[in-house]
């Protein structure tokens, strides 16, 4: 069993590598004929094309890995079936069983390698890529905002973790690549929803520790007339008191990595981030059914590669004469397809009817593994 599990592990890892530089490659090239409009905007010329794409590598490794796994695997057991490979493994009594154990030990280098491609590489390699690009156009984070940024704040009395004493909500019209906040507003209100603050400021750049330094700030807090029982308007009318400030240091729960978050793809965050800004929209009564679901299927989609070796185990079993290797390799590009068409279906029907973001998740996984078993009881019958 031991030569076996070597052998199932060096044919399926030399399929999948293949596989996968293949696909590397095609999207590497569409990449190219997409990026070569940029060239000569700022700084961005085109051997920066290539670092850009070089850079965007991981993304794809991470996006492509369960369709690799199922190609790749489908390529090898259909070697074995058209070679009577496999054949003979059988009458050497290998049962189903313990091929599918042979390939749950080689699927699980494959789910670490996912998992450490998403949580790890991709976030960075993403970030880096942006940035890259941003920088050399002089293309700032938030332009593809019409009204820039917006995000919401609690706010706390002693800054940080004292009792809640309103909310802000802080519109942003440019953040650079470092960081750096430009043209900020911040709309701060009481405990009713009144409005009793606006700050206006040209910079801000971030200390740590949640602290924030505003440039060139005016500060306009909105005083409450008293109430008369004659009074009318224009006398009833709350005013401005307006003040002016060269700096101003505001501790807000938004960070420049939240910021960064609000501009980034969902599926190019690591789970960890994911949940610190789950945790925040949370906390400030924001809708984060969106980046649940994206958090459930950061968690869940490594172990996809589990389903689509399982699914390509019945190929195995077909003879030569029951297909070539060829037709079984396009019936598994087609599955590929439709598991990533689902997979992606399902994130928006499940945030349209609000269903759990968990089953939303898994369920285009536990569909597919449904169809995994009743190909292997089929095949197994005839």
């Amino acid at each position: 069993m031991k030569i076996l599990q070597r052998y199932f592990l060096s044919e399926i890892i030399k399929s999948v590598v293949f596989i996968l530089v293949a696909f590397l490659g095609l999207f590497a090239f569409f990449d190219l004929i997409g990026e070569l409009s940029s060239v000569g905007r700022g700084g961005y010329q085109l051997h920066h094309v290539f670092v850009y794409i070089l850079l965007g590598f991981p993304g794809y490794i991470y996006e492509l890995m369960p369709f690799a796994v199922l190609i790749g695997t489908i390529y090898a057991m259909a070697r074995f079936a058209s070679n009577s490979e496999f054949t003979i493994m059988r009458v050497s009594s290998l049962s189903t069983r313990d091929a599918c154990v042979m390939l749950a030990k080689v699927g699980v280098l494959f789910l670490a390698f996912t998992f450490l491609v998403g949580e790890v590489l991709t976030p960075v390699s993403s970030r880096m890529a942006s940035e890259f690009r941003n920088g050399l156009i002089g293309k700032n984070i938030s332009d593809k905002f019409r009204t820039g940024m917006w995000s919401r704040d609690t706010i706390r009395e002693n800054g940080r973790d004292g009792e809640v004493t309103g909310s802000r909500f802080i519109n942003i019209k440019s953040m650079r690549v470092d960081g750096t906040i430009e043209q900020i507003k911040l709309y701060e209100f009481n405990t009713d929803m009144e409005l009793v603050k606006i700050i206006a400021a040209d910079k801000g750049v971030y200390l740590g520790n949640r602290e924030w330094r505003f440039d060139g700030v005016t500060e306009s807090q909105v005083k409450t007339a008293q109430r008369k029982k004659d009074a009318r308007f224009p006398e009833s009318a709350p005013h401005l008191d307006i003040q002016k400030y060269d700096t101003m240091q505001v501790i807000s729960d938004v960070t420049p990595d939240i910021l960064s978050v609000i501009s980034v793809d969902a599926n190019k965050m690591s789970a960890y981030e994911l949940a610190l800004y789950n945790q925040h929209l949370v906390e400030n009564k924001q809708d984060a059914t969106s980046y649940q679901i994206a958090f459930w299927k950061k968690i869940i989609y490594p172990f996809s590669v589990f389903v689509m070796m399982a699914l390509a185990l019945p190929f195995a079993y077909l003879h030569f004469r029951s297909g070539g290797v060829s037709l079984k390799i396009f019936t598994g590009i087609m599955i590929g397809v439709a598991f990533i068409l689902i997979n992606n279906l399902f994130s928006h029907v499940g945030l349209l009817n609000t269903w759990p973001p968990f089953l939303t998740a898994v369920i285009p996984s536990l569909l597919f593994l449904i169809l995994a078993v009743f190909a292997l009881w089929w095949v197994e019958r005839h």
